[in-house]
């Protein structure tokens, strides 16, 4: 009779054992996938400073005045990214207060949707032309 009951004991434990265990994968599991998602977030994240970067270098070989408004849609493998390029002329002065001119701002900005949500990135430079 002593022993039936501590062979049942032994069931009890095997059980919260595996229940334990269950929790350690389920948890585990989960760790994964957040690990997978932050990777694919990260990819996303350099694609859009890849294209800013190539467009931004692009403005700069350019001979010319940039565009003073251009928008362009580039479809990647994580959607369209609408690239925004806006350029105003920027007068600045030098040491002795004399306006340089052919200096332009150019603003690069980037916008997509992640998950429904708008994302968006921005850079700006400066673009001499004589």
């Amino acid at each position: 009779m002593w022993r039936n009951k501590r062979k049942a004991f032994a069931l009890y434990e095997v059980l919260i054992g595996l229940a334990i265990f269950s929790l350690g994968v389920i948890a585990l599991g989960r760790s994964v996938q957040n690990c997978l998602n932050a990777s694919g977030l990260n990819a996303e994240e350099d694609r859009i400073r890849q294209i800013l970067a190539d467009r931004m270098a692009e403005v700069q070989a350019t001979p010319g005045l940039p565009d003073q408004k251009k928008e362009t849609r580039v479809a990647t493998g994580y959607g369209d990214i609408v690239l925004i390029q806006k350029s105003v002329p920027t007068p600045l002065k030098d040491v002795k207060n004399f306006e340089i001119n052919g200096i332009n701002l150019v603003t690069l900005a980037a916008e997509w949707k992640r998950g429904g949500v708008a994302q968006s990135r921005k850079i700006q430079f400066y673009v001499y032309r004589q």
